[in-house]
């Protein structure tokens, strides 16, 4: 039985190493990198009973992404809170109409079928890529004003929490560009958006879990749609990892870094596509 688990472990370690390091370089949870690596390691050590293209395994990547967020956001805002650089009014505001999108997402994802899935993780996969291909658009030229409030906070957190547990991932990105705009320092956009990546994944993964208690003939170890051996697995390494990205991004040139990791995006947009598609 251990022996079996070997080769899916061994692939989840490697995706958790590659999180973590993609983590600490871009500041991003690790979601864009954990949902298509589980996607590939499902659909090729999953039971034989449940077809790759079955709505399932997109569910369970999305859904063990979301724990995975949980362990390593938690860590880094505990990280940026010695530093006092987490700014918890914004969290305390943002955080109600943060949890209704996550629901509505996570219905919204318990509806449609994996292919539509599918597209809507392409899409937004794009819409990121593009971002960090012209990120340098976003550092200058912000003006010193608050971040939304009333109505605005309610419409930008609630949109962000859905999208967010549709494609797996934190909003860490989203949320610091609105943070860098309204003028903040980037120190604080990151450390603050760590904690709307804590106040996502929760509602999140618990979401695909209680979604997928009625699913058969998934992987081993699955609760729901969340793999424990893959949750464990990136976690711990995520975590190990997270220092290591972090140093690189201060040696290497932040401009080309982000590039880069748009290209990376670019291309994980268009196998999504062709895998929805084909």
């Amino acid at each position: 039985m251990f022996a079996d688990l070997l080769p899916i472990l061994g692939s989840m370690f490697a995706a958790g190493a590659v999180s973590g390091i993609t983590a600490g370089m871009f500041g991003v949870g690790g979601g864009f990198v954990v949902v298509p690596a589980l996607l590939a390691v499902f659909s090729v050590f999953g039971t034989s009973q449940l077809a790759s293209s079955d709505q399932s395994y997109i569910h369970l990547a999305i859904g063990t992404s979301l724990a995975t967020i949980i362990v390593s956001s938690m860590r880094s805002v505990q990280s940026h809170h010695k530093r006092g650089a987490v700014d918890f009014d914004v969290l305390r505001e943002w955080a109600p109409w943060l949890v209704v999108g996550v629901f509505c997402g996570t219905y919204i994802a318990s509806l449609v079928s994996g292919e539509a899935l599918l597209l809507v993780f392409a899409t937004g996969v794009l819409i990121y890529a593009i971002y960090f291909l012209v990120s340098d658009w976003f550092d200058s030229g912000a003006t010193a004003r608050d971040v939304p409030h009333g109505v605005g906070c309610a419409a930008l957190a609630s949109g962000l929490g859905g999208f967010s547990a549709l494609l797996g991932i934190g909003g860490g990105t989203p949320f610091v560009v609105t943070m860098v705009l309204c003028g903040r320092s980037v120190h604080q956009a990151v450390a603050t958006a760590a904690g709307v990546g804590f106040i996502i994944a929760v509602p999140g993964a618990l979401g695909f879990l209680v979604m997928g208690l009625s699913a058969t003939n998934l992987p081993t170890g699955s609760v729901g749609f969340i793999n424990l051996p893959a949750l464990v697995a990136v976690s711990a390494m995520s975590i190990i990892t997270v220092p290591v990205g972090a140093n690189l991004a201060h040696r290497l040139n932040a401009n080309h870094l982000k590039r880069a990791f748009g290209v990376y995006l670019l291309l994980v947009s268009i196998l999504m596509f062709y895998r929805a598609i084909g």
